[in-house]
């Protein structure tokens, strides 16, 4: 992480400088889309986001990247020391640096700490639950898997309205976004023993678990398979257009952010359709060139957004970015290059 980004953030003790650092260097490593999307936010906010997204990256590798010889109650134990990690680290701020810097965010935003734990929830259920019966179902696991990393943005991000209005949009959008991975990692997520799309919508189209193995295994396409992949891509769709309305319900300079990573999510879904649906055997990915675009796209609304907040009479920051140091960033510094998070 930038010392200028720290600074700005007002992040001054060198054990939490450090620990921000940290959660940008995963989300850099890791989150290459969201990554780019939050270059445009306000310097000050940034560190912020890091420490969301470090954490729930931490968690994840947890389930899914550990030493595959790892067997399920090592993992369940890494799981819990975590959890216990979590608890003591919001309750004094201290901890591995993941959770250090989630702390520290938590109690600079007022963050609802049940947001975590929901979140810890759903990380343990994955090293049980393979499948999904109906769509119903996977909603109700990614409540804590994906629809509280939204409402966790949320007090950073900053909202025109009381936040509970802009809540429900919030959740949803970060539904659309894991909805977007899901349908990208059918493949790689199948390897893993989970199927997450759900059981009913698959066996509409004559396609079950045995049915994707085999496409899996062999290389070979099915009809089927694709025709159930268009229609959760289809679903998918609807999620982000019931959400995008709220992203004019938050901050006017922490619109660009969302509006690129929904762009970029949404991207996605775009690559999966035209490398014909073909997820069980190669992994979809939304070209540079266009990550530059929408980036560069981006940008012009940063200065856009900063200009009207300097010349709107009544435009303030949301109340937990007031408390902070009022440093921007430059426009032409939001996002060095698209190389950052190849």
């Amino acid at each position: 992480m930038t010392d200028r980004e720290l600074d700005a953030a007002g992040i001054s003790d060198a054990a939490l400088r450090a620990a921000y650092r940290h959660c940008r260097a995963l989300n850099a490593r890791h989150g290459r889309t969201y990554f780019l999307a939050t270059r445009l936010l306000p310097v000050e906010r940034r560190p912020a986001v890091h420490a969301l997204y470090g954490f729930a990256r931490w968690a994840d590798d947890i389930v899914d990247s550990l030493d595959p010889g790892a067997g399920p109650d090592v993992r369940v134990r890494a799981l819990a020391r975590l959890q216990e990690d979590l608890e003591e680290g919001l309750r004094q701020g201290g901890g591995q640096p993941v959770v250090r810097a989630l702390a520290d965010t938590a109690r600079r935003y007022a963050i609802d700490h049940t947001h975590f734990r929901d979140f810890m929830a759903a990380m343990r259920s994955d090293l049980v639950v393979t499948a999904y019966p109906t769509y119903a179902d996977l909603r109700a696991y990614m409540h804590g898997s994906a629809a509280v990393i939204g409402l966790e943005m949320l007090p950073v991000l900053g909202t025109v309205v009381p936040r509970e209005e802009a809540a429900p949009y919030a959740a949803a959008l970060g539904v659309a976004f894991q909805l977007s991975n899901f349908l990208r990692d059918v493949g790689e997520d199948l390897d893993r023993g989970r199927v997450y799309l759900p059981a009913d919508l698959l066996a509409a189209n004559g396609v079950d678990r045995e049915l994707l193995a085999w496409s899996r295994a062999t290389g070979r396409p099915d009809s089927r398979i694709t025709e159930a992949l268009r229609e959760f891509e289809a679903l998918t769709r609807g999620v982000y257009r019931a959400a995008m309305p709220g992203v004019e319900l938050l901050d006017p300079v922490a619109r660009p952010c969302i509006r690129a990573a929904a762009v970029l999510y949404g991207g996605i879904l775009d690559a999966v359709a035209r490398d014909g649906y073909a997820v069980l055997h190669r992994r979809s990915v939304v070209p540079r060139r266009r990550r530059a675009a929408v980036a560069a796209d981006g940008l012009v609304r940063v200065a856009a957004a900063r200009l009207r907040a300097r010349t709107v009479p009544g435009h303030r920051p949301p109340p937990s970015a007031r408390a902070l140091p009022a440093a921007a960033s430059s426009p032409t510094a939001a996002v060095r290059s698209t190389e950052e998070v190849a």
